[in-house]
């Protein structure tokens, strides 16, 4: 009696997803993919488009970025609403008038005064990320500043590109502004939040002239470790009194040495 076929064929490499959110040893139904899979990946993308298009829910950032002990700002872009953001992204790299106004008004306060490093929450291509670890993160790069160091308020951005930090840097005039925008979602992360870290900013800085740091999530790179390479970054970034291509990250050099893992 002849035996068979399964109709799915697995991937003898199969274990090796365990080891990844990646797309790799998936089979195959013939000459298809298995619907299982043809259903995750409609899934993920979907989860993509969502957080791409989701309002960031500045009142409930606000509140609990407040109960922690943080004081906020509110600014928008130029850009009025999510389709003109995605459609004119130079629009996103400029603070309405009304928001510069509020920063003027803020910068002449005392909470800027001395202010070392600038913490600008913005939604940017996934509010998802920056609701879910925004909090987490500023609690940690708080409980790990260097002594002598000063946080200002946290800035919370909407419809916001990274350059976005140019222009509130600017009119605030801190030393270092860290940008905590939401990275443009993967099939398998579509909470990923970035860290751009941009030495005395003003209108016309290049990306160039940024550090970044990427993934933060619980499943990529997580709160204290990134906490940590940003401070590490700001040291020497006021060393070198430069980002960018001028500041080389080196953070995990003293662990490669040691032979551990970064």
């Amino acid at each position: 009696m002849t035996a068979h076929k399964p109709p799915v064929t697995r991937d003898p490499w199969a274990a090796l997803r365990a080891h990844t959110p990646a797309r790799i040893a998936l089979g195959r139904a013939g000459a298809s993919l298995p619907t299982g899979e043809v259903l995750r990946f409609g899934q993920a993308h979907a989860l993509a488009r969502d957080a791409v298009h989701l309002a960031l829910d500045v009142p409930a950032l606000e509140e609990a970025l407040r109960s922690e002990g943080f004081a906020t700002c509110r600014v928008a872009s130029a850009a009025p609403d999510r389709a003109t953001y995605l459609l004119r992204p130079d629009l996103g790299r400029r603070l309405d008038e009304s928001s510069a106004v509020r920063l003027q008004e803020l910068q002449a306060g005392d909470a800027l005064q001395g202010c070392d490093l600038l913490l600008v929450a913005a939604d940017g291509l996934s509010s998802l990320a920056v609701q879910r670890h925004v909090l987490p993160l500023a609690r940690e790069v708080r409980a790990r500043a260097p002594a002598g160091w000063r946080i200002g308020p946290v800035v919370i951005a909407t419809q916001a590109r990274v350059a976005l930090g140019d222009d509130i840097g600017a009119l605030l005039r801190p030393r270092l502004v860290a940008m905590l925008i939401g990275e443009r979602p993967g099939l398998s992360s579509p909470d990923s939040l970035g860290i751009y870290l941009t030495w005395a900013p003003q209108r016309g800085r290049t990306d160039a002239q940024r550090n970044c740091i990427s993934n933060v999530r619980p499943e990529g790179l997580a709160y204290d470790k990134a906490a940590a390479k940003l401070w590490w970054l700001c040291t020497e970034a006021q060393r070198l009194q430069a980002t960018g291509v001028a500041l080389k990250d080196m953070s995990d050099a003293p662990a490669l040495a040691a032979g551990d893992a970064p």
